[in-house]
């Protein structure tokens, strides 16, 4: 048990085709209460969408586990209505810093831009995110979540998945037209379904040591390499909530893992590093090696696997939990509009295709950072050391630092579901590109861009006086809104009120025209999760439909 957090325990409910003695059949199931399942279900059940989400625990995680979630997680995290009380609890940060032996020799700014709405990054020990999500999934009576559901077999008929889940009360069967596997990096699921995952596995071995003490270090992420209080190994340090720092200690291969858990062995670690004289309480401890590695699809007929279960990343950058965050914001959209009957079924391909090209930025990436904080030959650590030693006043060799690239959101820009630019625009915000936040002001108050997008596919147009507005391109709106897959016009301006029933967002800092290269009719098809699928520099309708059409694959 840990000392600042009581695990909950949830309630195991009969489940009905037991009660009833009947079999069930729901259009999704999602296998997996984990941070990125529960996402799913969240998500899901605020497109309208039933959900039965299974799990064979009736708690959150033990132990801190992932502690790092990144802006752009934040930003998902708010359009399921959970990351307030995330960024409330949780230890937000930007600055990291680099030691080589004793002397700082690198730096960086997560976000050295203003008016962005999210840190670059919070650290919060894993079970108050799940136990955040639990809560929110349980404020939705579209989700179904059953606790201490094991799912024992699963089977693919080609139009639905049948589930054989075994239970406190015995063992039922469900039907599932659509299945989520989100049931972790050992999947149960994928090991049954008899498909492989592919990669490389990490010869290293790091000791996590989470301990609670009173400290004044700033809330920045500290790495060393080869520091005088742990030699020729690397060593990481983060706060988290409750006064509770994680440590991660190098050990090497050739260890043995359950010995070095021992208190006896972590204890003069920590001392070392901290001094006699600070005092600190052992709150967890664990031993992990790391692999990147990743299925060869992530879509298998009616199966969609996603987070862990799809793919896996070493823990430097933040990777882990993050990407599987994004590959739900990524799929829900997708898979509602073919529940719906408005895109075919290929669309979830993308899911896969987009996704895969995340892992693999996010795998490379990975495998970067962790061959240079644990290189593996003489010459390697040779190269490594001689990099740090130049770092401190040499640009050149900052830029070779690796000690965790840490965790940003893929551009996708090279998606078929993209319509390329015909006209130039400056900036970042490509098609492909997840959007930038920036702060406005509504008939409501201050708000933030990012919490008027997302959910539906959206138009912003850009015009000074919302008020100089034309009928005719009111008209273009309004069948926009209409179409069978609607697109929402939000309004961007300066100054003026736009015609009954469009949104006006009023760019007070002159931010998203910074971020967005936006003149006057200047507009952006956006995605419902919240990337850019084209861009204009003049409205018009059938441009807008046409992408929307390719946006959805039934070009």
């Amino acid at each position: 048990m840990l000392s600042t957090y009581t695990y909950p325990k949830f309630e195991y409910r009969r489940p009905p085709e037991i009660a009833e003695q009947r079999d069930g059949r729901y259009p999704v199931v999602i296998v997996g209460a984990g941070p990125v399942g529960l996402a799913a279900a969240i998500d899901l059940a605020i497109q309208g969408k039933p959900v039965v989400l299974l799990d064979n625990d009736d708690t959150v995680s033990i132990g801190s586990r992932g502690v790092c979630y990144a802006k752009r997680a934040l930003e998902i995290m708010d359009r399921l209505g959970c990351a307030e009380e995330m960024v409330q609890k949780g230890v937000s940060w930007n600055v990291g810093r680099t030691f080589f032996r004793e002397q700082e020799v690198f730096n960086f700014n997560l976000c050295p831009e203003p008016d962005h709405h999210r840190p670059g990054m919070i650290n919060l020990q894993q079970y108050y995110l799940e136990e955040y999500l639990v809560r929110r999934a349980q404020s939705l009576e579209n989700i179904d979540l059953r606790w201490k559901n094991n799912v024992i077999a699963v089977t693919d008929h080609g139009d639905h998945v049948s589930l054989r889940v075994e239970t406190p009360d015995g063992a039922y069967s469900i039907d599932a037209d659509w299945l989520i596997v989100a049931d972790g990096a050992r999947s149960p699921i994928r090991h049954m379904m008899g498909l492989d995952i592919e990669g490389k596995i990490f010869m290293d071995r790091f000791l996590i040591a989470d301990v609670v003490m009173k400290a004044d270090y700033p809330t920045e992420r500290w790495f060393w390499f080869d520091p005088p209080f742990h030699p020729n190994q690397s060593v990481l340090l983060h706060r988290q909530a409750d006064n509770v720092w994680r440590i991660d200690f190098q050990l090497g291969w050739n260890v043995d893992p359950e010995e070095e858990k021992k208190p006896e062995k972590v204890i003069p670690r920590i001392k070392a590093m901290l001094g006699d004289e600070r005092e600190f309480e052992l709150e967890w401890v664990s031993v992990y090696t790391f692999q990147c590695r990743r299925m060869h699809e992530f879509r298998h007929g009616r199966l969609l696997f996603t987070g862990d279960a799809a793919h896996q990343v070493s823990p430097f950058g933040a990777r882990g939990a993050n990407s599987g965050i994004q590959d739900t914001d990524n799929l829900v959209w997708k898979l509602k509009l073919v529940m719906d009957g408005k895109a075919p079924a290929s669309l979830l391909d993308t899911y896969s295709e987009e996704r895969v090209f995340a892992a693999d930025e996010n795998i490379m990436n990975s495998t970067r950072s962790t061959d240079f904080i644990t290189p593996k030959s003489a010459v390697s650590k040779t190269f490594r050391n001689a990099v740090l030693g130049l770092a401190k006043d040499h640009p050149f060799a900052r830029a070779l630092v690796n000690s965790g690239r840490l965790s940003v959101p893929s551009f996708l820009t090279s998606s078929r579901l993209n319509t390329p630019d015909s006209e130039v625009f400056a900036g970042n915000m490509v098609p492909g590109a997840p959007m930038d936040d920036a702060p406005v002001e509504t008939a409501s108050g201050e708000q933030w861009l990012l919490q008027a997008a997302g959910n539906r596919f959206q138009l912003l147009y850009y015009i000074a006086d919302a008020a100089d507005l034309d009928a005719k391109t009111a008209e273009g709106f309004t069948a926009l809104a209409d179409a069978t897959i609607p697109v929402e016009v939000l309004v961007v301006a300066e100054r003026g009120n736009a015609a009954a029933g469009l949104r006006t967002l009023y760019d007070v800092r002159g931010r998203i025209r910074e971020r967005y290269d936006l003149r006057p009719d200047s507009c952006y098809l956006i995605r419902p999760d919240q990337h850019v699928a084209a861009r204009w520099r003049a409205f018009d309708v059938e441009l807008v439909r046409a992408a929307l059409a390719r946006a959805t694959c039934n070009a």
